[in-house]
């Protein structure tokens, strides 16, 4: 089963993820599937309060700011198959991946296999919860490879919403069910 949590910036949607997952997952291993990669002050303190959130949760976090269908390899020998795992968070996965080397790749390219990928998981545990951004309410303009960023994320975020069983949008703090079964 595949849950979707989208929300915007300081919305609660990681509070609620962690929590949605802890009913989810029962007694089964969680895993969480950690995409941030650190590279200032700012995003160090946003990691600390993330590990902070899920301390005494229980999860099994793999940190994994790229190809995240390399999971797999770092679960050890626990059969994912009856796991849970929590993907926080796909904005994170498509600017690691489309920015990863010297030159910004070509969304087609990066929206295939983090689907390709998010369908590998989804196959594998028992329960998949990922989170990701609404990004597209503020009616910008923006040079072309924020354009391309915020394009990689709508098809993305489209593609997961129809792969996914459930679809959960947060809206301050308030969990609104947008789809309910496939």
């Amino acid at each position: 089963m595949m849950t979707l949590i989208i929300g915007g910036s300081g919305s609660g949607k990681s509070s609620y993820a962690e929590d949605y997952i802890a009913t989810c997952s029962k007694d089964s291993r969680k895993y969480y599937i950690a995409t941030m990669q650190v590279f200032d002050k700012e995003g160090q303190a946003k990691v600390e309060k993330h590990q902070k959130m899920r301390e005494n949760k229980g999860f099994h976090a793999i940190e994994q700011p790229i190809s995240i269908g390399k999971v797999l390899e770092k679960t050890g020998d626990t059969p994912v198959s009856e796991s849970t795992a929590l993907l926080e968070c796909i904005s994170n996965l498509v600017a690691n991946e489309m920015f990863f080397g010297n030159e910004p790749k070509e969304i087609k390219r990066i929206t295939e296999k983090i689907i390709r990928e998010v369908e590998q998981l989804n196959k594998s545990f028992k329960h998949l919860v990922i989170v990701t951004n609404n990004i597209f309410e503020d009616g910008m303009i923006y040079d072309e490879t924020t354009m391309d960023y915020i394009q990689a994320m709508a098809d993305i975020n489209k593609k997961l919403a129809m792969m996914a069983d459930k679809v959960i949008e947060i809206v301050v703090g308030i969990p609104v069910v947008l789809k309910e079964g496939k």
